[in-house]
């Protein structure tokens, strides 16, 4: 099963992938985050950087439901996430595979055409 070692191979393996500096995870491409550590917040508590839950930028509502709902023990989503493109990803529960499968799309819809480019032709 994956975990925040694995995302950080995948992200960085992604051409032009930046890591901003993070308690956690954070990558982005272009300017763009495509995938970081989930901040967890909890009423009169201070936000928890949580590195076993990944945030993935899926595209837009319709990628979003189908995943939550085809996949309800990999996925799900907080009310301040509502009308956003995210999702959260507990990462116990994916295999790296798959694991890569996700962070790449998430990359490749941040991702300027330009540096999208660089992708396909590697």
């Amino acid at each position: 099963m994956a975990d925040a070692d694995d995302v950080r191979r995948l992200a960085l393996a992604l051409p032009h992938t930046v890591e901003i500096d993070s308690d956690g995870f954070d990558f982005r491409v272009g300017n763009k985050g495509f995938v970081w550590s989930y901040p967890e917040r909890r009423p009169g508590k201070p936000r928890v950087l949580r590195t076993d839950i990944a945030v993935l930028f899926v595209g837009d509502e319709a990628e979003k439901q189908a995943l939550l709902l085809g996949e309800p023990d990999l996925f799900f989503t907080t009310p301040g996430y509502d009308g956003l493109p995210l999702v959260m990803l507990r990462l116990p529960r994916v295999g790296v595979e798959r694991l890569q499968e996700l962070v790449t799309d998430a990359w490749r819809m941040r991702a300027p055409q330009e540096l999208a480019a660089d992708l396909d032709g590697a």
